[in-house]
């Protein structure tokens, strides 16, 4: 208690400090600064000499901090010296490592992608395989950052990994060799069909814009004459790239993005400076609930221009730009400066963070707060809500037992024991398991845990708490039991009936273990619900054109 107590005291003094510097102006506004933070440094003085315990400054003064950014918006971030090559890693998409990706399975650090062409993927690590030690340092309780840190360092230096694989009856020496990583913004591209290239962009670093640029002249030469550009689950990154890559489709000199915010001479207009390389080939743009920021640039630039239709779901709704200042002692800060407008005028955020409740909740832009702009023929967009997709898709839900044998591990494991029990499968577009295949699936799982609550039953159980509160079960229960019985899931039947849903997870991680992250890609075309609403919609070109006009 007495902690949380000191806790929100100093927070507390972090806000008024900065909460002053809009209250005030002149002399009064930086005497209140002065007066604030010289409260800030005696109780923190008098904190560190008389509390009963050892207090960690460093610690202590970064909650304060953390806490203090976190009442403004969720983008603005103290970045310490020891967290620098993180936030370097995620600009620059490169750091030095082995270039795996590596999780938590069951509280062991397991490999779950290896990238192509990298050291852990030229010393053959494999999905599945869990790291006991590195350099002779055991992994046991100890969190995924701290791995990470382990396995990264500087290019050219040496590691030795100890790892246990399934089937080997004991652990495994991995020597490796560390190299510079440089992380893919376009993991994937390639033909989806006879005249339709595919795209798929996961970050906007440094290299995005590049990336497209070679992957999109590379598919026009491969006989492309339709696009797909797969911006889902994008998070953003550099406004610059999201300029760049918006300029590969708009002319040179439209006006793609501006920016305003408190600092008037940082208020700017960005515009396309070089010449496109494709302003007529047929566009689609992939979104959902997570294609945020730059990815939410480029599909309103898209959209405005009526350069191309979005399938999908809305997007995130983020219509705020960071930019990183320097502090003392090699640490930064990344600060929310601007809010950014696409070509329309609107701008997407979601989420008011200026008007806040007493309690500390935002709230998002109500549909009534909204206002209506037009694209360049005239159709109907609005802002404050993240970005509409021309074309709407069902968003995709896991049926309970997916989720739980998601969420368990059980479809990692088979998909690992089955790669190691089938030395090769046809290629990721055509593999699908036999009824035979499936059969063995559902034998295997058996003996499994996998148990889980479906929405129905849940709605049940709260029911039957609610009619016990309320004094009516006695009435109702009967007619309750009953209700309960019938729906009660079976895993067998659940297994039967949810097939095709549970068939495709299983499915992707399996190609996952032979043809890796581009084959896990290709595995999920033929049940993705928005690929093929985008290449029904490609197929018709007067449909194509009648969504883009002003109807």
């Amino acid at each position: 208690m007495k902690k949380n107590k000191f806790r929100l005291s100093v927070v507390g003094s972090l806000l008024i400090a900065i909460l002053c510097l809009s209250a005030y102006t002149g002399s009064e506004r930086y005497f209140q600064i002065a007066k604030n933070l010289d409260i800030f440094a005696t109780l923190f003085r008098e904190v560190n000499t008389y509390y009963v315990d050892e207090v960690n400054p460093n610690h202590l003064v970064k909650s304060g901090i953390d806490a203090m950014l976190e009442s403004l918006d969720p983008y603005t971030n103290y970045i310490p010296e020891d967290e620098i090559e993180d936030y370097r890693t995620m600009t620059t998409g490169q750091y030095g490592g082995i270039g795996a990706l590596i999780g938590k399975r069951k509280g062991k650090t397991t490999v779950l992608m290896p990238y192509e062409g990298y050291p852990a993927h030229k010393a053959g690590l494999k999905i599945g395989d869990e790291i006991i030690s590195i350099n002779g340092v055991e992994l046991e309780g100890k969190s995924t950052s701290e791995v990470s840190k382990l396995l990264k360092g500087q290019s050219d230096t040496d590691l030795v990994l100890m790892i246990e694989r399934f089937g080997e009856n004991q652990p495994l020496e991995i020597k490796l060799n560390r190299e510079k990583i440089t992380i893919d913004n376009v993991p994937y591209y390639g033909m989806i069909s006879e005249e339709v290239g595919y795209i798929k962009l996961t970050d906007f670093t440094s290299s995005a814009s590049r990336e497209v640029k070679n992957a999109l002249i590379e598919l026009k030469a491969k006989g492309a004459k339709k696009l797909i550009l797969d911006l889902r689950g994008n998070p953003g990154g550099l406004l610059s790239e999201a300029v760049n890559v918006s300029n590969l489709f708009i002319p040179k000199g439209a006006e793609v993005v501006s920016t305003k915010g408190k600092v008037k001479d940082w208020n700017k207009t960005y515009r396309a400076l070089n010449s496109p390389v494709d302003m007529q080939i047929p566009l689609v743009i992939l979104t959902n609930g997570r294609s945020a920021s730059a990815a939410e640039i480029v599909s309103g630039v898209m959209q405005d221009y009526d350069r191309g239709v979005l399938v999908g779901q809305k997007t995130f709704g983020k219509g705020l730009v960071q930019a990183t200042r320097p502090l003392s002692y090699n640490s930064q800060l990344k600060v929310t400066t601007a809010k950014y407008y696409t070509p329309s005028g609107r701008c997407i955020q979601a989420i008011d963070y200026t008007h806040r409740h007493d309690d500390g909740t935002v709230d998002k832009v109500p549909d009534s707060l909204k206002t209506a702009f037009s694209t360049s023929k005239g159709r109907v967009v609005y802002d404050g809500g993240g970005i509409d997709p021309d074309i709407i898709t069902d968003k995709k839900e896991l049926p309970p037992i997916a989720a739980s044998l998601v969420s368990k591990g059980l479809i990692f494991d088979y998909a690992t024991q089955y790669y190691y029990r089938h030395k090769k499968i046809s290629t990721p577009k055509d593999f699908s398991l036999s009824n035979s295949d499936y059969k063995e699936f559902k034998e295997w799982l058996s003996d499994k845990d996998y148990d889980y609550t479906t929405k129905v039953e849940k709605t049940i159980n709260d029911l039957i708490e609610s009619a016990k509160t309320e004094q009516y079960f006695d009435d109702i229960e009967e007619q309750i039991l009953a209700l309960e019985r019938k729906v009660h899931h079976n895993k067998e039947s659940d297994l039967v009936k949810f097939r095709e849903q549970v068939q495709e997870i299983l499915e992707e991680e399996i190609v996952a273990r032979y043809f890796l992250q581009k084959g896990l890609i290709e595995a999920s075309f033929k049940y993705d619900i928005e690929i093929r609403e985008a290449l029904k919609l490609l197929e018709d070109d007067s449909r194509y054109r009648k969504v883009l006009q002003n109807n």
